[in-house]
């Protein structure tokens, strides 16, 4: 891992590479994607076949054979281990049981002169789900994703996750089964978010669409938005820790290596004011890194997006860290929880040597679907709020209405609106 020293001359503009790290140059996909999308746009099924064809590297002959059977989902968890489907059970009512805790309620406020305010909640009639499935397959991601919008509310959900060679994960497909998903396709990458966003001859189109993916993804989801909603433009998955001299740098070691075996790109970010912190890490990491079926992926990680900082206190520990505002934070200190005040930007907190992020990707019950690249700042997690709408609820009275209203006429008129001056003048008591 790179070595930083905030005491280094040279510290500002290392630091700045941390800093953009989620810059996703789209530049070089932008063309390729918009083309895929408008091809879906134009073509329907025939272009989607074609691109699954192209991409996915089988041959599907009519769009029914990219259809998800609900009873290869039946079959798929009934093959499963036990074990885990009791794993993925317990990992579903963690997530059901935290995401209820996110819901809003509509609302109506009764005012003394005949004015009703409010606000009426409604879920969206159909969401997307994206699910990855290129280096790994993640079912975790799919209780993530699918959870809150059936906890919202949604009546539709439909699934797409690229099948390569057309075989699907036995285990992406047993967490359809325990989600209860009808509708689900074999189909990856962008094409499946322009098959989402705009519908085909055979699946209308959806109303927001969520879920990971890689940079062709990332890049379809923002040219859709507009057309549909997105979660989020997410990037390559990250880590920080923030350690002092308390830390175990053992968890400190596979906390790092946990989040830089995703893929290359992903972010290991240290930060830490103790010195002799560092050249221990630094032996461990070396030490657990061998031991890594994932190790080609993990080392090209750590070597090219990991970086240690030293600090001169654990108040310059929290700075730093608020400037990165990382995916996951693990707080890995003596006195973590009194430092939660401090932490503004990041996507999920882990407080306590005894809190792994990977414990959040997987069962604690938070989203796991969390803003990357900084964006910290102003995303949130996925959550029940992606899956909703609100509209408000506005009703004035006679009463109402000649009380304020030639306060509303005399600021429409400041605005040259005659007319809207004129449909509160009309009502108005002579």
């Amino acid at each position: 891992m790179q070595v930083l020293d905030t005491l280094d001359s040279t510290f500002s503009s290392k630091f700045k590479a941390i800093l953009n790290r989620g810059n996703i140059d789209m530049q070089n996909v932008s063309k390729i994607v918009s083309n895929l999308l408008d091809d879906i746009k134009n073509n329907g099924n025939e272009a989607l076949l074609s691109h699954i064809r192209k991409f996915d590297e089988w041959n599907p002959e009519s769009f029914k054979d990219i259809i998800i059977d609900t009873k290869d989902m039946q079959n798929a968890y009934n093959d499963i281990s036990k074990s885990l489907r009791e794993a993925l059970k317990l990992a579903y009512d963690r997530i059901v049981s935290y995401h209820i805790k996110q819901k809003s309620k509509s609302w109506i406020d009764f005012e003394d002169n005949g004015t009703i305010l409010g606000v009426k909640v409604t879920p969206v009639s159909r969401a997307g789900l994206y699910i990855p499935g290129g280096k790994a397959a993640y079912p975790s991601s799919l209780l993530m994703n699918a959870i809150p919008a059936i906890v919202a509310g949604v009546k539709e959900i439909a699934v797409c996750s690229p099948a390569p060679f057309n075989k699907p994960n036995n285990l992406l497909l047993a967490a359809m089964h325990i989600c209860n998903i009808s509708e689900a396709y074999k189909v990856g990458g962008a094409s499946a978010i322009g098959f989402m966003a705009y519908g085909s001859g055979s699946m209308k189109k959806v109303d927001v669409i969520t879920g990971p993916g890689n940079i062709y993804v990332a890049c379809a989801k923002k040219l859709v938005f507009g057309d549909v909603n997105v979660d989020m433009i997410a990037g390559p998955s990250e880590i920080g820790i923030i350690a002092d001299s308390s830390a175990n740098v053992k968890y400190l070691a596979f906390d790092l290596l946990s989040q830089a075996e995703h893929d290359e790109m992903a972010s290991s970010i240290l930060v830490t004011n103790d010195r002799a912190l560092v050249e221990n890490l630094k032996n461990e990491l070396d030490l657990r890194l061998k031991e890594l079926k994932r190790y080609e992926i993990t080392s090209k990680s750590i070597q090219n997006r990991g970086y240690i900082i030293i600090t001169q206190s654990i108040e310059e520990s929290i700075n730093i860290m608020n400037e990165i505002s990382p995916e996951h934070l693990e707080v890995l200190t003596s006195n973590s929880y009194e430092l939660l005040p401090y932490i503004t930007n990041a996507g999920a907190i882990f407080l306590g040597q005894y809190t792994p992020e990977a414990i959040g990707d997987y069962i604690a019950g938070p989203n796991h679907t969390l803003p990357t690249g900084g964006s910290a700042k102003f995303f949130s997690p996925l959550s029940i709020d992606n899956f909703i709408k609100k509209s408000s609820i506005i009703s004035f009275s006679k009463n109402a209405i000649n009380k304020i209203g030639k306060h509303c006429a005399l600021l429409a008129d400041s605005e040259g609106l005659e007319a809207h001056r004129k449909s509160i003048e009309i009502r108005l008591e002579k």
